[in-house]
Parts: C-alpha cells; structure tokens; sequence
C-alpha cells in the first residue's frame, strides 16, 4: 500500500494562521492561502480513519483542471499550483453557503424523497420520481457551512431571511451555479459521463465574488455513466457511478451513518485500495488524461518547498 498524507503541520514565513478542514489544510497568509490537498476522505461529515493513497492528487488536480476550463465563466480564487496537492490562491472571505446543484434525483435528495419529503430547501419537487430520474430541471438546494458539524439544508428565503447572503449577492450565486453546472455537464457528457449533482463555494476578494476551493471533483460531485444510465433506470437497478457514494453505502451496511452513539468502521486495505483506484479511475474518465502517480521519497518536504517557493 502505498503511504498517504493524512495531515501536514507546517510553518511558514509570514503565515499568520492554519485552518484544518475535513480534507484540506490551508495555510493562512494576509492576502493569500495555501491550500494543501490531504488525502484524507470524508463521508457523513465525519473524517474516516483511513486516509486514501493518491486521494489528494486526484482532488487537487481534477479541481485545478475545472477551475481553468471554467475561468471565462466565473473568476475563481487560483493564483499557481505549484505541486499536485497544492494550491495557492487568493485569500477571500467566503459565503456561509454552499450553492448544493443537482440535475437528478440521488444521494441526499433521493433519501429524503423516499423519507416522503416533497419539498427539499425550500423547492418543491414533483410526485413519482424513482431514485436516480432526471429531474425536469437542475434545482439548487443550499446547505449551510458549518465550521465543524454537519451541514444543513436551507433553502434561499431562509438564507435571505437571515441575512446570511444579501439578495444582490445570491442572485449572481444563482446565475454562477446554473452556469458552472451547464459548463461541468457539457464537460462530462463529452467524456461519455452524466454530471449528476454537485456544489459550489464562493467568496469575496474585495468586492469581487470569485469561485472558490475545489469544483467537480468525486469529493463535492455526483457522476453516472451516460451509457446504460437509460437501460439501468427502467430496470429499477442501481445506477454504475463515479462519486463517493460508494464509500458510503459501504459505510451503511457496516453500520455508520454519522449519528451519534455510531463508531466508524476501519476499512480494511483492500476496500482503502479500491477507493484510490475508483479516484484515480474518475479522474482519467473525467479529465481524459492519464493519471501519473506522483513518486517520492520524502512526498510532506516536496509540499513544504513548493510553498515556500511561491510565497
């Protein structure tokens, strides 16, 4: 198996803060961050024990590659990636929102239908859907962004009631999110995949609102295969997908699902190995590129000089 980096402690020149998140910890400067891409994964808001061989990389990368395809949409945060698990980029002071889109009926959305629900943040959705439909069009379904904890659906009367985004703000939110949707499912369907649902963070740099963190990775989107999508649905079968659903479901049926009282279940190296192939199987199906596995010695000193070398 090969070694994986669960978490970097760095300090640097003129860093005046750290912030550890569930996958990322980012380097606090007074214009700028430092963003490095662990390879630690999620699942229920909950940072498993295991960290996954080669996750960052894949993460970091597909990000870098969707924040460069998307620029002449939306202005993001990125400055320079100077390694595969690290990005530096503008610091901003970001929305207490996550911009949750999503063109199909699964995951989350899926559970609380069959839960009954009709109504997911504030947008209704119609009766005699099936887990994984196509919805009649993309809707955005925010959550709050919680330091720590989980986070909570919303919908947009509440955020606007609440102050939480001014209404000038979100409506460019809004547009932003159905454009970078479009964008990503055009992107994906080229590469023979269904761009399911996904979610956006955004923040200010002054008074400029710039796409921020990670876009249409497997960690904050949902992909289906475009070929048998149609034959699966009619069958009532599960849908072949690329996403982090799997690790979750795996996480079910071991009993976890992020409620209080649960352990987390420890993966077993087969099941951490199959993880890393599915990111690494996503990120060439995604990018049509194929994945170099970065190769080093001494892989947290390669990270710590690219950092330095870009202050």
């Amino acid at each position: 198996m090969s070694s994986a980096i669960k978490e970097t402690r760095f300090e640097f020149p003129g860093q005046i803060g750290f912030y550890k998140g569930k996958v990322r910890d980012v380097y606090i400067f007074e214009d700028k961050l430092a963003v490095v891409a662990s390879d630690r994964i999620s699942a229920f808001d909950v940072v498993l024990p295991r960290a996954i061989p080669y996750k960052g990389q894949v993460l970091n990368q597909i990000a870098a590659k969707f924040l460069k395809a998307t620029a002449d949409i939306v202005p993001n945060w990125v400055s320079v990636v100077p390694h595969p698990q690290v990005t530096i980029g503008k610091k901003c002071e970001p929305f207490k929102v996550e911009m949750v889109i999503r063109g199909y009926l699964a995951g989350h959305a899926a559970r609380e239908y069959k839960a009954g629900k009709r109504m997911l943040c504030g947008v209704p959705l119609p009766e005699g859907l099936h887990e994984n439909d196509k919805l009649p069009q993309p809707i955005i379904t925010p959550t709050t962004k919680a330091s720590e904890g989980h986070d909570e659906d919303i919908s947009k009367e509440d955020i606007l009631a609440k102050g939480i985004v001014s209404e000038a703000d979100y409506a460019i939110l809004e547009k932003y999110t159905h454009a970078l949707f479009q964008k990503g499912s055009q992107m994906a369907r080229e590469k023979g995949l269904i761009l399911v649902d996904t979610k956006y963070e955004f923040g200010k740099f002054g008074d400029q609102i710039l796409l921020i963190d990670e876009i249409h990775t497997p960690d904050s989107s949902r992909y289906f295969y475009a070929e048998g999508y149609e034959a699966l649905q009619e069958a009532g079968l599960p849908q072949k997908q690329l996403s982090k659903e799997f690790v979750r479901q795996w996480l079910i049926k071991n009993g976890f699902q992020g409620k209080e009282g649960q352990t987390v279940p420890e993966m077993p190296d087969e099941f951490v190995k199959e993880v890393s192939d599915r990111y690494i199987e996503l990120f060439e199906k995604i990018t049509g590129d194929k994945f170099i596995k970065a190769q080093s010695s001494d892989l947290e000193k390669e990270i710590e000089s690219a950092i330095i070398k870009h202050l």
